[in-house]
C-alpha cells in the first residue's frame, strides 16, 4: 500500500520536533533540549546557588554564553580602571557573575573581553545564534535570535537553574501565529516602525500562547539587523517568540563569524538550515496580512508598546479604563498631536537598536546639527564591536559634535538599574522596547520610536519627523 506523505509543518514545528525529549500530554509539559543558554548578571545568581547547594555541575558549560550588560555603568571607567556603579547591589551582582562562571567552568564575556555587550547583540555577533537552534536566557526579548530561524524564548530564574542542570526545559509547545507582511516599506520607515505597527494591530497580548513567524516579500527584504528589532519586539504582543526563516541573507551573515561552522561543516550546515522553513500548505493557529506600504513612521503614546500611532497622526480616543490612566500618566489627552511635543531625553540604544546600522541612521540625522539645549542625548552601542565599528566610521564625533553623549556598551536606561535613567516627569524619546510606568526612571515617561526619529527629537526637542532632517533632500533643494 502506498504511505501517505507527512502533514506539512511550520517553521516551528520543526525546530520543536527534533528537539523534543519527551512529547507534552495534557497532564505535563514536554521536555525540550537546549542548544544554546544565554545568561547575564541579573537573573542568574539564584540559580547557580541552587546548584552550589544540590551539589550539581553545569551539564554543557559550553553551550552557555555569558556577558556582563544589565548594571554595568555605561561612563568609561576612572583612571584606575575603576567603574562607577549605580548601587553596591549592581556591583554585586557583577561579581557573582564573574565569580560564578570562574567555579563552574563557564567563559565569561566580561570587562576584559572584545566582545562584551548587550546578551541579545554579542550571540548573533559571534555566530553563537545559528538556524534551527533551541536558545533560552532569562530575559523576555531573547526573541530577538528568533531572526535567524531559532526558537528562542525567556525564562524564569528557576529554570535559569534547570537548564545549567540538565541542559533541558519543560516546556508546553506554542501555537502558530503567521504575521505575512508584502510589499515594499516606503523610504524612512524601519523595522521598529513595522513592529510597532504590527504591535498596534494585533494588540498588546494578540499574540499571548503564540510564536509569531514573520513571513512575506517585506519581511524577506529586512537585514538581518532589521530582522532582529523585528523578533526582538515580538514579546511586547504577547508572543512566547518570533521567527523568521533563514534565507541566503542569513546565511550571509553568518559566514565566517568566530562560533559558526567553517569549511565543510559550514556548507552541511547551510544545507540543514535550507530546509527550515515552513511547508506549503502547514496550517497556523492564527494569522494577520499587512500590507508593508500601509505602515508609516510610528510612535508610541501611552504605558505599553500596543498603545502606538503614526507620528502624524492624534492620539486615538482610550479604549478603556486602563488606556485612560495611560494617558494621564504620559501627561496626553486624545485627539492631540505628539508633533512639537517637549522632549527632555533621548535615548539610542539596548537590545531592540543599538547595532551598527541603528547608530547610522542616527548619525544621518545627527551630522551637522545640534541637539537642543534642554534636552540630553544618550548614545549606547550595544556591544564593544559595534562601538569600535561605529568609532572606525566617526560615528562618535557626529554625535559628540551634536552634543550628544557617546557612552560604552550596555543596557544602559532600557532598564534603568546602572545609574542611566531618567528623573520624574521627564519625557524620554526611546529607541528601546518597553514603556511601562518608572521603566526608564521613576515617574518617567517613555516614547518609543526608531534611531531616526529618536535623533530627530534630540535635535528638534520635541517629537519630531526625521523627514524634516533629510539631508540629501536639503541638499538637492
Amino acid at each position: 500500500m502506498p504511505t501517505s506523505s507527512p502533514a506539512p509543518r511550520t517553521l516551528l514545528d520543526k525546530i520543536w520536533d527534533s528537539h523534543a525529549v519527551v512529547a507534552e500530554s495534557a497532564d505535563a509539559p514536554g521536555t525540550l533540549y537546549v542548544d544554546l543558554h544565554l545568561i547575564h548578571e541579573v537573573t542568574s545568581p539564584q540559580a547557580f546557588t541552587e546548584l552550589r547547594q544540590r551539589g550539581l555541575p553545569v551539564r554543557c558549560p559550553a553551550r552557555v554564553l555569558a556577558t556582563l550588560d544589565h548594571s554595568t555603568p555605561t561612563r568609561k571607567p576612572d583612571a584606575q580602571g575603576r567603574h562607577a556603579y549605580a548601587t553596591p547591589d549592581a556591583a554585586e551582582q557583577v561579581g557573582t557573575l564573574e565569580r560564578n562562571c570562574a567555579e563552574f567552568g563557564i567563559a565569561l564575556h566580561g570587562w576584559n573581553s572584545a566582545q562584551r555587550g548587550i546578551v541579545h547583540v554579542i550571540g548573533p555577533e559571534l555566530g553563537a545564534t545559528q538556524p534551527g537552534m533551541t536558545i533560552v536566557c532569562g530575559d523576555s526579548h531573547t526573541s530577538t535570535h528568533g531572526a535567524f530561524g531559532s526558537l528562542a524564548f525567556g525564562i524564569g530564574t528557576s529554570e535559569v537553574g534547570h537548564v545549567l542542570a540538565t541542559q533541558c526545559l519543560l516546556q508546553r509547545k506554542p501555537k502558530n501565529f503567521s504575521v505575512q507582511v508584502d510589499g515594499r516599506l516606503r523610504p524612512g520607515v524601519s523595522a521598529k516602525d513595522l513592529a510597532l505597527h504590527i504591535i498596534g494591530k494585533i494588540g498588546f497580548n494578540g499574540g499571548t500562547g503564540h510564536a509569531f513567524e514573520f513571513r512575506g516579500s517585506a519581511i524577506e527584504a529586512l537585514d538581518m539587523e532589521q530582522r532582529m528589532t523585528l523578533c526582538n519586539m515580538s514579546i511586547e504582543a504577547g508572543a512566547r517568540a518570533g521567527l523568521i526563516a533563514p534565507d541566503q541573507t542569513t546565511f550571509d551573515y553568518l559566514q565566517g563569524r568566530a562560533m559558526a561552522p567553517k569549511g565543510d561543516a559550514w556548507h552541511a550546515a547551510v544545507a540543514q538550515w535550507s530546509m527550515l522553513k515552513s511547508d506549503p500548505g502547514a496550517a497556523f493557529d492564527k494569522h494577520i496580512s499587512i500590507n508593508a506600504a500601509d505602515v508609516g513612521v510610528t510612535i508610541s503614546y501611552g504605558t505599553h508598546p500596543g498603545m502606538v500611532t503614526g507620528i502624524h497622526n492624534a492620539i486615538p480616543a482610550a479604549a478603556d479604563f486602563q488606556e485612560q490612566k495611560a494617558l494621564q500618566y504620559m501627561q496626553l489627552h486624545a485627539g492631540q498631536s505628539l508633533l512639537g511635543t517637549k522632549v527632555d531625553v533621548v535615548f539610542i540604544g539596548s537590545c531592540t537598536n543599538s547595532r551598527l546600522s541603528d547608530l547610522r541612521a542616527a548619525a544621518a540625522v545627527f551630522q551637522g546639527r545640534k541637539v537642543a539645549g534642554h534636552v540630553r542625548a544618550l548614545i549606547v552601542p550595544g556591544s564593544v564591536p559595534v562601538q569600535l565599528a561605529a568609532e572606525a566610521e566617526g560615528l562618535h564625533h557626529v554625535f559628540q559634535q551634536a552634543g550628544a553623549e557617546w557612552r560604552e556598551p550596555g543596557c544602559s536606561m532600557c532598564i534603568a538599574m546602572n545609574g542611566d535613567k531618567a528623573e520624574p516627569g521627564e519625557l524620554v524619546v526611546s529607541t528601546s522596547n518597553r514603556n511601562f510606568e518608572g521603566r526608564q526612571g521613576q515617574g518617567a515617561r517613555t516614547v518609543l520610536a526608531s534611531p531616526a526619529v529618536a535623533a530627530a527629537c534630540a535635535i528638534a526637542g520635541c517629537i519630531a519627523d526625521p523627514a524634516a532632517y533629510d539631508n540629501d533632500k536639503e541638499q538637492a533643494a
